[in-house]
């Protein structure tokens, strides 16, 4: 007998379970970080959390810096998320939109255990290197997110430019990970944000 396939539009059980395992690992990592710092944390830990074998999280990740990238993918996704949500909610007002989707991604940065470890306690070479020399897949999953936005929402963005915006505003964000705002000051530095890009992201849709 044939191993069961897709239905058109529906994940196979086998890529639905595996993006359970997944989604469970890295739930699982983020409530360990609120509990130690990352450079505590063993694969290990991260199996005995889900309950299964440290080879599974091995097999998922191949090792803790597949695991932490995972990780920042997942925390891209949720970025775009609310970028994505803040246009749909404020329609017709491009400024807004970047603004509240900024103060949002600020406000989810601040609290993810993730990166408060990378900005606490002794330096990670292995976590900045995820923002720096190693961010293109970050920011080329976020890029590509944001683009379908761009396209696809009310801002009706034409293709070539919905890319280089979204680049941008990928880019942007991404640089303040590693030296965030303060906290009294996450709404400022939003809508100075939103001010500078929305008159480009106007122009840009012709």
């Amino acid at each position: 007998m044939s191993a069961p396939t897709a239905v058109a539009g529906h994940p196979s059980f086998a890529s639905a379970a595996k993006q359970l395992l997944r989604d469970t690992l890295l739930d699982g990592l983020r409530d360990l970080l609120r509990q130690k710092d990352w450079s505590r944390v063993t694969m290990a830990d991260v199996a005995r959390g889900a309950g299964v074998s440290r080879q599974t999280v091995y097999n998922e990740f191949s090792s803790r810096a597949g695991l932490a990238q995972a990780y920042a993918l997942r925390l891209a996704e949720e970025f775009t998320a609310e970028i994505a949500e803040a246009i749909e909610q404020n329609e017709g007002d491009v400024t807004e939109s970047l603004r509240v989707g900024f103060t949002r991604f600020f406000a989810g940065a601040a609290d993810d255990p993730l990166i408060q470890s990378l900005l606490s306690g002794e330096a990670k070479p292995d976590l900045l290197k995820l923002i720096t020399t190693d961010a293109a897949p970050i920011i080329d999953a976020a890029t590509g997110r944001i683009a379908v936005v761009l396209r696809e929402s009310w801002v009706a963005m034409p293709t070539v430019a919905a890319g280089r915006v979204a680049r941008m505003v990928a880019r942007m964000a991404l640089s303040y990970v590693s030296m965030p705002p303060a906290a009294n000051a996450d709404n400022d530095v939003a809508e100075d944000l939103a001010v500078v890009l929305a008159p480009a992201i106007i122009a840009a849709r012709g």
